[in-house]
């Protein structure tokens, strides 16, 4: 029998602790849940208050079982061995990030006025730095990491397109932090988040060429 991991009994933990936050958050929660913000932090879409309450739950508990599903069928899945101990950390990160904006959405039902742009800004910021970790450490898979037809043909390109997409993680987490501050600045680091995947997708297509360019070279 598998023996469980610290950060896996941690998640699973905290899917079942939401689950409980459920059943006791119910009765407070209004007929129609507010579900959905802006950038603004203005509602822009409501639930009713099954879905509004139990859905972050479900949500958890499905990208939990997918998240330990996929290495199993991953051709690469022996690789995930050398970053185990920071894929087995991220999953548990995922999880806490759903339960603390479940928590943020059951506060602002029960009442509670605050700006959610300024909450979620450090959730995002943590995410997204750790995300920067897991790229750094992450070798090649078909569901972790920076996936282009060019970084799955050559572990050289993989490693240096994850090398750049890290630091660019990582930055965009440090400029989401400044969102607790700054409310805008939690929508630069999503933009900032957009340009890396372009960036390192591109990265990746120049990076490959010039690997082949030189195999070529050294060939003549």
């Amino acid at each position: 029998m598998m023996k469980m991991r610290k950060m896996q009994i941690f998640a699973i933990a905290l899917v079942a602790l939401s689950f409980v936050t459920a059943y006791l958050a119910y009765p407070l929660m209004p007929a129609r849940v507010a579900s959905h913000w802006n950038f603004e932090g203005n509602v822009d879409g409501y639930m009713t208050r099954d879905m509004g309450v139990y859905f972050m739950p479900l949500l958890g508990a499905a990208m939990l079982a997918l998240l330990y599903f996929l290495p199993s069928i991953d051709p690469k899945k022996e690789n995930y061995r050398q970053f185990q101990a920071e894929y087995d950390e991220l999953v548990a990160i995922i999880i806490a990030f759903l339960y603390y904006i479940y928590l943020l959405t059951l506060a602002y039902n029960a009442g509670y006025s605050f700006n959610l742009v300024q909450y979620l800004a450090p959730a995002f910021g943590a995410l997204f730095i750790y995300v920067g970790v897991v790229l750094a450490k992450a070798k090649q898979n078909w569901f972790v990491g920076i996936r282009t037809p060019w970084t799955m043909s050559s572990e050289v390109v993989w490693n240096k397109t994850h090398a750049l997409g890290s630091k660019l993680f990582m930055a965009a987490g440090a400029v989401a932090l400044l969102g607790v501050l700054l409310p805008q600045m939690f929508v630069a680091a999503i933009a900032v988040v957009l340009a890396a995947a372009v960036a390192t997708f591109v990265y990746s297509y120049v990076e490959y060429q010039a690997e082949k360019k030189g195999k070529r070279t050294r060939k003549g």
